[in-house]
């Protein structure tokens, strides 16, 4: 099934989207240039075939290169915007409260880009995309408000927004 241009959009704020930049122009200057040069003192050590210093540089420029396509296409999908204002009603880039129909627990999560969590590893919270089935249902609710949706498996899923806030990373 095709994704609609809505679907793949990237929602970013101006800081993540300036964060993400920066660490692609790194990687893509001297991130390349570093590695470049660890492979090249690697393969003066002699047979490849037994270095291991070679081969592991190798593996991360592999994974540097998979990281500089995966920033370029979600860089040229983001769409940019400002941090939501703080009034409570559930937006991309909110860090909202929700407690499931039947649960007393409560479940926080970043209503937004998995990539904006990779950029601070301290912050421990689950994201949600706005276009998956909980994102789309929770949009535009005020703390109190209930929504429903389908969830993967087919079961509908009844849901309480507790409170909704600007994330901060």
């Amino acid at each position: 099934m095709a994704q609609s241009s809505t679907e793949s959009v990237v929602w970013l704020t101006q800081e993540a989207y300036d964060r993400l930049g920066a660490e692609l122009e790194h990687l893509k200057g001297p991130g390349r240039v570093e590695i470049s040069r660890r492979i090249a003192d690697a393969r003066e050590e002699g047979d490849l075939r037994e270095n291991g210093g070679y081969h592991a540089a190798r593996e991360e420029q592999s994974k540097t290169e998979s990281r500089i396509r995966q920033l370029e296409d979600m860089l040229s999908r983001a769409s940019v915007g400002d941090t939501p204002v703080n009034d409570g009603t559930v937006d991309a880039g909110m860090e909202v409260t929700v407690r499931f129909a039947g649960e007393s627990e409560t479940e926080t999560f970043l209503l937004g880009a998995r990539e904006v969590m990779a950029l601070d590893d301290s912050v421990e919270v689950g994201v949600y995309s706005p276009q998956s089935p909980l994102g789309s249902a929770v949009i535009g609710k005020r703390p109190g408000d209930t929504a429903t949706f389908t969830a993967p498996n087919g079961k509908t899923v009844g849901v309480e927004i507790v409170d909704a806030k600007p994330f901060v990373a």
